[in-house]
């Protein structure tokens, strides 16, 4: 299969949801998609099929829709426009008894059914007349090599079918395996070749991926360091298209040159341990000149640079053999903070989930792992207490600097008195370089107080902040002077930590700052176990708050001298804000 976008599973029914877990099971990473309110235990659950399917398609996702093959021709037809770009789009049967290969033949459509057909028991209802004859689909080559020339291969396919033979110039097994009727004095020829060839109509060109481009240093800016590369694998006379990927060492200094390069040839950037490297560092070998060679093994050839000149940042290699980056050193290691909302999974944003399934490991306190149900199945979990922050903060840094794809997870927003802020304290105090190649990513949930809000109308519906009662962090001074600021500035407020077992006159006090600025009678909210089991929400009268009214799984808003408090005729008690002042 060709494509290295995760596909997506699309599911209409409950009954095929078995199905489609069943071919997941052959397709790392692949998500499943269900329809709302027929569906339950997917990843993603979708509203409207034909936007789901449409929005899929358009961002290249290959496609498994467990539906009939009409409704997917029919809802992608608009879209069928350029079939190089099209990604593989297949129908299954509802039992599994048929797997048909729709569209995508360039991008390995054909290769991706006879995956899911072996996973069924069943055979792929291949259609296209050269996969059938020769047993190899010459659009759509194995990962590791990639056509240079596909304008070309309708004609050379079908003169092989009208009778022609083809001569091999270079190595691939995949070509002399199959049942091309390959012949030395053949009038057609195939190339495999790192080379740039002249390419003819007669010839087609297939570029392997044999060459590993390795950076250990500064060599100049992104667009420089680029425009440096491209220049060398020109005078090589070497295709951009064989380049495998991007190596360097994990203590490289340039690391947002690296990246530019691989995403300027679109290959994937992987890093070597200095016991990777060892062997060929003590062998004279540069950085960058052992991180070319470990990509490319013992074997392999060193282009650039001369050996008279070992310590340049730069360094290309051949390898006799395809170079699966995967196998090489480790990728770069991400870590994504993410916030779950407060509880319930409903709550969690497409984002998170995508990102919770794609994780290796989950880093955070077990209460909030645990809300994250299956979607943290077959991860490997890191749970420590709620305090620890910095220490966790520390553990997923070291994690991902292994190359792995760690998810700290947080409730709420993770950038609301949550670990975001911690992560990024942790890396401005104890800067380390195995961490300065680490991809981030900070994932937003609701807040607390938003949906403490919305359970009871729009109480933050004009000017608010957030003050955390907690004093284990900062000096409970800095906390009167900002509640007390915060009074006189006529803000609603949201607390959080308003109580705990060791801490509860805090809230008494604050409410005597509250009381010098408000009048007794003002709103206040207090919402507990937001989106789990035993949540309430209730509207009191700033007097009646007390201690006893909270815990640490509180949040409590206070209104302005504007909130106001309702009570509609079916009992429902509202509290909003006036997005306007009196007399503004």
């Amino acid at each position: 299969m060709s494509t290295r976008v995760a596909p997506a599973v699309v599911v209409l029914g409950e009954n095929s949801v078995a199905i489609g877990r069943q071919i997941m099971r052959v397709l790392p990473g692949a998500t499943l998609y269900g329809l709302a309110g027929r569906t339950s235990a997917v990843d993603v659950s979708f509203t409207n099929f034909g936007e789901t399917l449409r929005e899929l398609f358009a961002a290249g996702t290959p496609l498994i829709g467990i539906c009939a093959a009409g409704i997917l021709i029919r809802t992608l037809a608009p879209m069928l426009i350029d079939k190089g770009l099209e990604p593989p789009v297949l129908a299954v049967a509802e039992d599994g008894s048929a797997v048909v290969p729709l569209l995508g033949g360039l991008n390995g459509v054909n290769d991706l059914a006879r995956l899911i057909a072996e996973a069924l028991d069943i055979q792929a209802a291949i259609t296209t007349t050269g996969d059938l004859r020769f047993r190899t689909a010459l659009f759509s080559p194995p990962p590791g090599y990639r056509l240079a020339n596909p304008e070309d291969a309708k004609k050379f396919i079908s003169d092989l079918l009208a009778g022609a033979q083809v001569k091999l110039e270079g190595t691939a097994p995949w070509l002399s395996d199959s049942r091309l009727p390959i012949d030395p004095k053949g009038d057609l020829t195939i190339q495999i070749t790192e080379q740039l060839p002249k390419i003819t109509a007669n010839c087609l060109v297939y570029h392997p991926a044999t060459v590993a481009i390795a950076i250990s240093g500064v060599v100049g800016r992104e667009k420089e360091t680029v425009a440096l590369v491209r220049q060398l694998l020109t005078d090589a006379k070497l295709s951009p298209a064989s380049v495998a990927g991007i190596f360097a060492p994990l203590t490289i200094s340039a690391e947002s040159a690296i990246h530019a390069v691989a995403n300027a040839l679109k290959v994937p950037t992987r890093f070597f341990n200095t016991t990777d490297l060892a062997a060929f560092l003590s062998q004279g070998y540069s950085p960058a000149q052992a991180a070319a060679l470990a990509a490319t093994g013992a074997s392999g050839q060193l282009i650039f640079p001369p050996s008279d000149s070992p310590y340049s940042p730069l360094a290309i290699a051949i390898s006799p053999q395809i170079i699966d980056p995967s196998t090489k050193g480790q990728p770069r290691g991400r870590l994504a903070i993410v916030g779950t909302g407060p509880g319930s999974q409903e709550w969690m944003s497409p984002q998170v989930k995508e990102i919770l399934q794609s994780a290796t490991d989950l880093v955070g306190y077990k209460t909030y792992l645990d809300l994250i149900g299956s979607l943290g199945d077959g991860k490997r979990r890191h749970e420590s207490d709620n305090r620890q922050e910095e220490a966790r903060a520390m553990m997923a840094l070291d994690l991902a600097a292994e190359g792995r794809y760690v998810a700290v997870v947080s409730s709420g927003d993770p950038g609301i008195y949550a670990m975001a802020a911690a992560v990024f304290e942790v890396l401005d105090r104890h800067p380390r370089l195995e961490w300065q190649t680490i991809e981030i990513q900070v994932a937003p949930g609701i807040s607390a107080m938003q949906a403490a809000a919305a359970a009871i109308g729009a109480p933050l519906g004009h000017d608010f902040c957030a003050i955390s009662l907690s004093d284990i962090l900062k000096p409970w001074e800095i906390i009167k002077q900002r509640i007390a600021a915060a009074a006189q500035a006529d803000f609603v407020i949201a607390f959080y930590n308003p109580v705990s077992k060791e801490r509860t006159w805090q809230l008494t006090e604050a409410k005597d700052i509250l009381l010098q600025y408000r009048t007794p009678d003002t709103p206040v909210v207090l919402a507990r176990n937001l989106g789990r089991p035993g949540q309430t929400v209730k509207a009191i009268a700033l007097e009646q708050l007390e201690p006893a009214d909270a815990d640490m799984r509180t949040i409590i808003l206070v209104g302005s001298t504007q909130t106001r408090k309702i009570r509609c005729s079916n009992h429902n008690v509202w509290v909003y804000t006036p997005r306007r002042y009196t007399g503004a």
